[in-house]
């Protein structure tokens, strides 16, 4: 279910950006041409802009509806709780010192060998 309603989800979004591509562009970008009655002319509504209004609440919805989808079958499961996670057994190379013989060693003792200066 959540496929097809991934595609039909993008079918919409391609439909939408061409729609809108469509459109005539009236030069009023960041308020540059045009005339200074902005206001005072309304233009009426096209059909273009009616089904570019009505395909983009399409898009929401179905924006909606897989986000609804995603979060109900993420459930309430932490990673943690992965039983997987908590049995990893990590190897530990040859000449390495494991935790006890660290805790083991004293606290004050300096290091054998000095830091090199450069």
């Amino acid at each position: 279910m959540e496929n097809v309603l991934l595609i039909i989800h993008l079918i919409i979004a391609l439909i939408l950006i061409a729609v809108v591509l469509l459109q005539r562009s009236e030069g009023g970008g960041l308020g540059v041409g045009g005339d200074n009655n902005f206001m005072a002319n309304r233009s009426a509504t096209t059909a273009l802009n009616k089904l570019t209004w009505i395909i983009a609440v399409l898009f929401l919805i179905t924006s909606l509806i897989l986000t609804i989808i995603a979060a109900n079958e993420a459930g309430n499961q932490s990673i943690l709780d992965n039983n997987d996670i908590n049995e990893v057994e990590v190897e530990q190379p040859e000449g390495t010192p494991g935790l006890d013989e660290l805790k083991a060693l004293p606290k004050n003792e300096e290091p054998s060998t000095p830091p090199k200066e450069y």
